[in-house]
């Protein structure tokens, strides 16, 4: 079946998905079967990055569909939310909102917020933060219409304490207001909505880094992309999801809540309390 026609399988779309968390998730869903719509900045050819994903999640068994979307560009999203429209009629199920990128000319976090550009709000602020909201309006449409649905935003311990930036911290703290918020405006209309909180994440640029410890954390302990995704999934068929809607979660609680290990068999810590203990938003 070509991944354009519909079918009665799940619908997904991760944003950012050339890599790391949004390819960990989109691999994980299309193990189980799932339409998954995969978006990145591009190209979409043989051999990029976005491809690849697509052509993984096709291997593992899923429909993959890559496009090529700048989630700066407003329009290009709205045509984007058209697309699974028309493909899909009008079946969306889960939205991951991952996508995120690097200031220009970012070389790490050392530098303190009076001493980097201000354009740093651009990228961390508009695509950290708008994007998602954008993104989030426009995959609402569609999910109150069909009254069901889950968006899932990737945030961080950085909004409970200081990590990496300013920008970085704030952008976290409104993914989880806003999954809050909107959890509360989405329930009489059975759609739900959470904020996720991974540890250190191996990505594939963590593992080539070469580095013992980030941010402090062993990089032993780290969560693979496909243990996040495997919450995701989790969390997406939980009878007990509307109570959770609107609530920020630490994937690591929620994996031994759902009996989920990672692809070692190990159980990822959290790191609550290293960032003060207490509740989540």
């Amino acid at each position: 079946m070509s991944p354009y026609e519909p079918s009665d399988a799940n619908v997904a779309l991760v944003t950012g998905a050339s890599r790391g968390v949004g390819k960990g998730v989109a691999l994980v869903l299309g193990s189980a079967g799932w339409t998954v719509y995969v978006t990145g900045r591009g190209p979409v050819e043989d051999g990029s990055p976005l491809s690849r994903c697509a052509d993984e999640i096709t291997e593992r068994g899923g429909k993959a569909v890559a496009v090529a979307c700048d989630h700066r560009d407003d329009a290009a999203v709205a045509a984007l939310f058209r697309r699974i429209d028309d493909e899909q009629r009008g079946r969306l199920d889960l939205l991951v909102n991952n996508v995120w990128a690097s200031p220009r000319g970012f070389g790490g976090f050392d530098t303190p917020f009076w001493e980097r550009p201000l354009t740093d709000w651009d990228t961390l602020i508009d695509v950290g933060l708008r994007a998602h909201y954008v993104a989030s309006v426009e995959a609402a449409k569609k999910m109150v219409a069909r009254k069901s649905g889950l968006i899932a935003n990737i945030s961080s311990f950085g909004t409970r304490g200081h990590l990496h930036s300013v920008l970085y911290g704030m952008s976290k703290a409104g993914l989880d207001k806003m999954a809050s918020d909107m959890g509360a405006e989405l329930a009489p209309h059975g759609v739900r909505a959470v904020s996720l909180w991974p540890g250190i994440v191996r990505t594939e640029k963590l593992a080539a880094s070469g580095l013992d410890t980030i941010a402090g954390f062993p990089v032993a302990d780290a969560e693979s992309p496909e243990f996040v995704g495997k919450v995701i999934a989790a969390l997406s068929a939980d009878p007990a999801l509307p109570e959770r809607s609107g609530h920020t979660f630490v994937t690591a609680e929620l994996a031994v809540e759902y009996g989920i290990t990672d692809q070692a068999g190990n159980q990822p810590p959290s790191h609550r309390e290293p960032f003060g203990g207490g509740p989540l938003f």
